[in-house]
């Protein structure tokens, strides 16, 4: 008995439930979208940058010098390559400390020392670079990045030069 007492009120409960949510459905909520939710949609107002401009006047002397030292530590290292690759051949078999590898090895040392201008002009247009990007100093830039992008170059070119060079002398 009483067990029969406990099931006849679970059993209505049961049978109610699905009466329940249909009586809810017509008041759930409508996942349409409100009045609201488009209020936000605004585009930002947009930013207006200006385009460089031509380089400032003082710029262009400082970037033809640093241009004309940079082919003249070009022109100095390919008139000192030949030789030094001559007597870096040399020296390829002879021992560390010896007299031919002491000379191959000045030898590099005076071809890294002919690009001078060029690797001074090209830390030059860097710093420039630099000091007017953190200004925002955009006139002129494109100029600028261009030299130093062909000075970077050459220098990059002269590096690996410098590196096979090294490369076959014993002990390196």
């Amino acid at each position: 008995m009483t067990r029969t007492a406990f099931l006849v009120p679970a059993i209505a409960a049961l049978l109610s439930l699905p009466a329940c949510a249909a009586a809810q459905s017509p008041a759930a909520p409508s996942l349409a979208k409100r009045a609201v939710e488009g209020r936000l949609n605004v585009a930002p107002t947009p930013v207006v940058v200006p385009p460089p401009g031509p380089l400032p006047a003082d710029l262009a002397g400082r970037l033809a010098r640093w241009e004309s030292d940079g082919v003249a530590g070009q022109q100095a290292f390919a008139a000192e390559r030949d030789a030094t690759a001559q007597l870096v051949g040399a020296a390829a078999g002879a021992p560390v400390a010896s007299e031919r590898w002491v000379v191959a090895e000045q030898a590099i040392s005076r071809l890294t020392a002919s690009r001078a201008p060029l690797t001074g002009a090209l830390a030059d247009i860097e710093r420039l670079y630099i000091e007017r990007s953190v200004d925002e100093a955009i006139d002129g830039l494109p100029d600028i990045y261009a030299l130093r992008d062909r000075l970077s170059d050459i220098v990059s070119g002269q590096d690996a030069v410098l590196q096979a060079l090294s490369a076959q002398l014993p002990g390196e």
